[in-house]
């Protein structure tokens, strides 16, 4: 099976959305909601909802959160749950379900209108997506941040194609990046990138600049590139490893997730093809039975256009 790189999908989801851009996300009459999500479903969330008074959840915790705040439930002070879910489909399920037994209503931002979550959701937002490989998930949670946001596809597309890559690029066995404070939520879907395309082969890390102080770079190693954005790197990791990229002024979370993932993709390509060796066995076998379900997951997830 030919399996693209994330770089191209970064790419081929930006001039998708050049051509059909997102619609626009009111999340104005929502007051402190519970926003739930599975993996990089509540990062997206978290940045969704970074400027509102929102209580965040994901698989692991929802139910209890939920039952801790169930006294303020019943009094009505929280009276919605928005759960976010590219396929419609796994917890996203039993999370609908739990909110509507706790009376609240449920909205749900997917790209698969016809799932079971949409069946089960008050309301939902239904996005677009193009065809794109397990896990990947970049048209999919790009496509909300955007809608949120108001950046420019064509804009984000002309920014990261001008970049060069820092000279021995390939050769690093450590990828860190340091983000500006205000893409707090963006650092744990890069390290989630990493997971899914690296697993224990390649370290992936990404620290906001408040996080880095802390003790990050005890250890500076000429074998780590550190990777820092907007601003000039003058302390963390090796000097002679670190590359500096500027961010434009208007650029804002849909900016920031299309670059490390492009930048993602291109160490994929430097690296052999571990994603491409065990995707389809994971497909196939045991990431679906890890969630009970005998239906296999898709090597390539079908577009919604």
């Amino acid at each position: 099976m030919n399996i693209p790189t994330l770089d191209t999908i970064v790419v081929e989801a930006l001039d998708f959305f050049v051509k059909t851009p997102p619609p626009a996300l009111d999340i104005s009459t929502y007051s402190l909601p519970f926003v739930v999500g599975s993996g990089n479903a509540i990062n997206t969330g978290k940045i969704l909802f970074s400027g509102k008074a929102a209580i965040f959840a994901d698989e692991s915790n929802f139910r209890s959160i939920a039952a801790s705040y169930k006294p303020v439930i019943d009094k009505g002070l929280i009276t919605d749950a928005v759960v976010i879910s590219a396929s419609g489909e796994k917890d996203s399920v039993w999370e609908l379900e739990l909110a509507k037994e706790m009376k609240l209503k449920t909205t749900l931002l997917t790209c698969k209108p016809n799932s079971t979550g949409a069946g089960i959701a008050d309301h939902v937002y239904a996005y677009k997506s193009i065809a794109e490989p397990y896990t990947y998930n970049t048209s999919t949670y790009l496509g909300m941040v955007l809608s949120a946001t108001g950046e420019k596809a064509m804009d984000i597309k002309k920014f990261i194609e001008t970049l060069s890559l820092f000279p021995g690029f390939a050769g690093y066995q450590t990828y860190t990046f340091v983000l500006p404070d205000d893409y707090l939520n963006v650092g744990p879907m890069i390290e989630i990138k990493g997971d899914e395309l690296f697993g224990p082969h390649v370290m992936i890390r990404a620290f906001p600049q408040g996080h880095a102080r802390h003790a990050k770079f005890v250890h500076p190693w000429d074998k780590e590139l550190v990777i820092t954005l907007g601003s000039e790197n003058k302390y963390f990791g090796d000097p002679a490893h670190r590359w500096d990229i500027a961010l434009d002024a208007h650029a804002s979370f849909g900016t920031v997730i299309a670059l490390t993932y492009y930048l993602c993709g291109h160490i994929q390509k430097v690296k052999p093809d571990y994603f491409m060796q065990h995707i389809e066995a994971f497909c196939n076998d045991y990431g679906p039975k890890a969630y009970g379900k005998p239906e296999k997951f898709d090597v390539i997830v079908p577009a919604n256009q």
